[in-house]
């Protein structure tokens, strides 16, 4: 290989512009010499590459700087320069390029699906079941498809705005939201684990269409008698299980996955008391429902129709396993109240109506629904149980149902004989 080192005025040992444009190619690969070190490699078939030879621990290494007219002679020479401080540190610039270029690699196999997956996975032992359920199906449909094998370091806020405002075409703007604040935390997670330099989605505050934050449909209290009384008729032919769960979900106003998936295992009828596990809760606490004797005996009627083994509300189907998720929606709809109330209503019914009607405290009833604490106070609040007062208060709430269980016009007859005894 030939080496060529053109001269300058006074002597100077370097290369000029001119000379780098004006090398042709050769039969035979040939070096034109700068200065320090680097020189151009001037290829056969025309190819210019800046390369850097230096001496790190004794031995002679080359460090490619690029290709010309890319990497101009003037660019070639900082290139080099850059490299040589590495050097005085003590590190290999070479090596050092081979690390970037491997990080490099491993941050753009680093896709948005392989990295809410591993989050996905790290949080699944401490949600709920029904919860993380949920978050796979908004990711599958509606992260995945679309930007899921874009690489998380590389993500762009315009990408994923796209991405969502497909979610706010189908009229889902609460799902938008939702969505964003899971990219958010898979975003950050990204960034601890160093796949990604920051959270994009701090930048999107205001990206997405405002929406007015509905609230589960839930009739008045003074529209229960009438709900009772289509229950008891039964006009939609309802499953005898299906008829039992309204009453239970009515009565103990608990989460409706935590009613389906209720077990035997979980009930004692001697104390009257319902323990349900941390892992079936939804802020991962375990919860005590005290069981009036009216659900007793609702309890008491399921174990003789279905046994004590397994789901305390088994499928019509199925015995393995409980009813579905959506039977209690479907079960209101065919009772006519499909818009009027939810399962989740029973819940927003209980706590108006105890407060209201009963005259229990906040925090007694709001640890009935086992809600996490949002205050100050109310986390000084959550070190009580306040057990023995959710008791009489379980109680009190099943003879109020019973006293309203007659027909509208006598129903507030009867609250009121209710409220003086």
């Amino acid at each position: 290989m030939k080496n060529h080192t053109p001269k300058q005025k006074g002597g100077a040992m370097s290369l000029s512009d001119l000379d780098c444009r004006h090398a042709k190619p050769a039969t035979s690969a040939y070096r034109l010499f700068d200065s320090a070190g680097l020189y151009l490699h001037v290829m056969p078939t025309g190819k210019r590459v800046w390369r850097l030879k230096y001496r790190f621990q004794g031995k002679e290494k080359l460090l490619t700087l690029g290709a010309y007219p890319g990497v101009t002679l003037i660019k070639a020479r900082e290139k080099r320069d850059i490299a040589k401080q590495t050097l005085e540190t003590g590190i290999d610039p070479g090596q050092q390029k081979k690390d970037e270029k491997a990080l490099a690699q491993f941050k753009q196999a680093q896709t948005v699906q392989l990295v809410a997956t591993e989050w996905y996975n790290r949080n699944l032992p401490t949600w709920s079941p029904s919860y993380a359920k949920n978050v796979l199906s908004r990711l599958q449909q509606n992260i995945f498809p679309f930007i899921g094998q874009q690489s998380v370091a590389s993500l762009t806020v315009q990408q994923l705005l796209v991405c969502l405002q497909k979610v706010e075409d189908r009229n889902r703007y609460d799902l938008a939201h939702r969505v964003l604040q899971m990219m958010g935390q898979i975003m950050r997670y990204a960034v601890i684990t160093e796949r990604a330099d920051r959270d994009i989605t701090s930048d999107m505050k205001g990206a997405l269409k405002k929406y007015v934050k509905g609230h589960f449909a839930s009739i008045e209290i003074e529209e229960l008698p009438k709900l009772l009384k289509a229950i008891e008729r039964n006009e939609a032919r309802l499953f005898k299980q299906t008829i039992l769960a309204l009453k239970l979900i009515l009565l103990t106003f608990v989460r409706t996955s935590e009613l389906i998936q209720a077990t035997w295992s979980e009930i004692d009828l001697k104390n009257k008391v319902w323990s349900i596990p941390a892992e079936r809760m939804k802020m991962r606490k375990a919860h005590i429902v005290p069981l009036s004797n009216q659900v007793v005996l609702i309890l008491e009627e399921l174990s003789e129709l279905f046994g004590q083994q397994g789901y305390i509300l088994p499928s019509a189907f199925q015995k393995n396993k409980p009813i579905s998720n959506n039977t209690i929606l479907k079960a209101l709809d065919r009772l006519k109240y499909g818009k009027l109330m939810t399962g989740h209503g029973f819940r927003a019914l209980a706590m108006s109506t105890i407060k209201e009607k009963l005259d229990y405290r906040h925090e007694v009833v709001d640890r009935q629904l086992a809600h996490q604490p949002k205050s100050k106070v109310d986390k000084a609040y959550d070190r009580a149980q306040f057990l023995a007062e959710r008791t009489r208060m379980m109680q009190d709430w099943a003879d109020y149902i019973d006293s309203i269980a007659v027909s509208p016009k006598t129903a507030q007859v009867s609250e009121l004989l209710y409220v003086s005894r």
